[in-house]
C-alpha cells in the first residue's frame, strides 16, 4: 500500500538513549517550519500508551500508523527515538518500502560515556539512569534493509541537521495549513 506522494520526504533518526535524536528531529522541523509532522517514540511510547518496550508492544503500531497517516495528508514527517532494530526495524522497512516519497534513515553513533554526559543534562536524567542506559545501550543497532547514514559523535548540530535535510532533500520551506 502506497503512502504519501512523491514529494513526500520521511526522514528516520534512530540512535541510543542521550544521541540527540530528539534535539536534531525539533531542529529540522523549525529549519524547515510548518509542513513537517514530528513523531517522537518517546511520545507515543511513553505519554500517549504509558507502555514498556517490549517486543510486538501498541506503540510500534501506531508510530507507524501517525506516520502513514501525516505522509498521506501530504506532510514530510520526521519519526525519531532509539526504535530497536529487532523491535522496530520491520515496521521501519515496510514504511520506507510503502513510502512513495524520499526517504531517508539515519543513525546517531554516540559512544556510551558521552551519552551518558549529554542525558546528565536533560530533564529525564532524574527518571532513569546510568544502569538503564547501559541496558538499553545498543552499539550500531542498523537496520540492515534501511541503508542507513551513521553520523559520528563528532558532527556538530548544525553539520548534523544539515547533513540529514541534504540528503533528504528537505531543503526548503514551504507553506502547510
Amino acid at each position: 500500500m502506497r503512502v504519501g506522494s512523491a514529494e513526500t520526504v520521511l526522514i528516520v533518526i534512530r540512535g541510543n538513549s542521550g544521541s540527540g535524536k530528539s534535539t536534531v528531529a525539533r531542529r529540522i522541523r523549525e529549519r524547515y517550519g510548518r509542513g513537517v509532522a514530528l513523531v517522537s517514540q518517546d511520545d507515543v511510547r511513553r505519554t500517549i500508551l504509558r507502555e514498556k518496550d517490549l517486543p510486538g508492544a501498541a506503540n510500534i503500531g501506531l508510530i507507524d500508523t501517525i506516520a502513514r497517516y501525516a505522509l498521506d495528508a501530504g506532510y514530510h514527517v520526521v519519526v525519531e527515538g532509539i526504535l530497536d532494530a529487532g523491535r522496530y526495524g520491520a515496521m521501519l522497512t515496510a514504511l520506507r518500502a510503502d513510502h512513495a516519497g524520499r526517504s531517508s534513515f539515519c543513525y546517531l553513533d554516540v559512544p556510551f560515556a558521552e551519552t551518558v554526559r549529554r542525558h546528565a543534562t536533560r530533564p529525564q536524567s532524574r527518571e532513569f539512569g546510568e544502569a538503564e542506559m547501559r541496558s538499553w545501550y545498543r552499539r550500531l543497532d542498523l537496520i540492515p534493509a534501511a541503508d542507513e547514514q551513521v553520523i559520528g559523535p563528532d558532527s556538530a548540530l548544525a553539520e548534523t541537521v544539515e547533513r540529514i535535510v541534504s540528503s533528504a532533500g528537505l531543503l526548503r520551506c514551504d507553506a502547510h495549513p
